[in-house]
């Protein structure tokens, strides 16, 4: 149930006819799992703690440093030298007091992968390296958890959204693994592709609207355009293949 003070804080998203009361309380009942609390995390563990969700777990084993202040706005000059999930949680717990939040300063490898999104409705994929990105992925597909996509770089990024056992997912849109190295990005990019995440979560959690699924979009902020891709699902995929997940059906919100 919702509190009055529930009530007063989000009467707006209350009135529109895909959330109303029920998709509130849905919200407030869901636990969201953000890998990553850099220029991705920031902007969609803002907005989901803006509208209601009850718990966000942040996952991240950075420290803030100077050169993270142009895109990662949940991070000041006093919070260069602290670890980010402190930082990001103190800001998002100041924020909105009702909404629970964990903090959880570990990198994300395939041991522990299990623990640290385990308990959670979605994980949303707020990373800037593509081998964690796959252990994310492939943990979404273990455990039928819905796994949010987002990348950017320079003024470009995308996003997408995979149901297990009903969409493609990651891998199925790459093979192999990239390079690890640092790449160029403006703060407008991740609070674009930020905010169509947490968009994303939102109406997968209410039920509203069309997701992303088998779908990337691509955005150009150099020329302001929006594309659109269609990503089939591999059959073959080492990931989410027929063979290795007959059985994965959506979980309801």
């Amino acid at each position: 149930m919702l509190t009055p003070d529930e009530w007063e804080r989000y009467d707006r998203q209350v009135m529109i006819e895909e959330i109303g009361q029920e998709g509130q309380e849905r919200l407030k009942r869901s636990r969201v799992a953000i890998a990553g609390a850099g220029g991705l995390g920031s902007p969609v563990s803002l907005y989901l703690a803006a509208a209601g969700i009850g718990m966000i777990r942040l996952i991240d084993h950075d420290r803030v440093s100077l050169s993270n202040l142009n895109r990662q706005v949940l991070h000041w000059e006093e919070d260069i030298g602290k670890k980010k999930v402190d930082s990001a949680g103190t800001k998002l717990k100041n924020f909105n007091r009702a909404v629970e939040i964990e903090s959880i300063d570990e990198n994300i490898t395939e041991t522990n992968v299990s623990r640290l999104v385990g308990g959670c409705d979605v994980i949303v994929d707020a990373m800037d390296n593509l081998p964690a990105r796959y252990i994310l992925n492939r943990s979404a597909i273990k455990k039928k958890i819905p796994f949010f996509h987002g990348a950017v770089n320079g003024f470009e990024g995308r996003a997408m959204t995979i149901l297990p056992g009903k969409t493609a997912c990651l891998r199925c849109m790459h093979q192999g693994l990239a390079p690890e190295q640092k790449f160029p990005v403006i703060g407008v990019t991740p609070a674009v592709i930020g905010s169509i995440q947490a968009t994303e979560v939102i109406k997968y959690l209410t039920g509203a609207g069309n997701l992303l699924i088998n779908r990337l979009l691509l955005y150009d902020g150099l020329n302001a355009t929006f594309r659109e891709f269609t990503v089939n699902r591999n059959p073959d995929c080492d990931h989410c293949g027929d063979p290795l997940t007959p059985s994965l059906s959506q979980p309801s919100p």
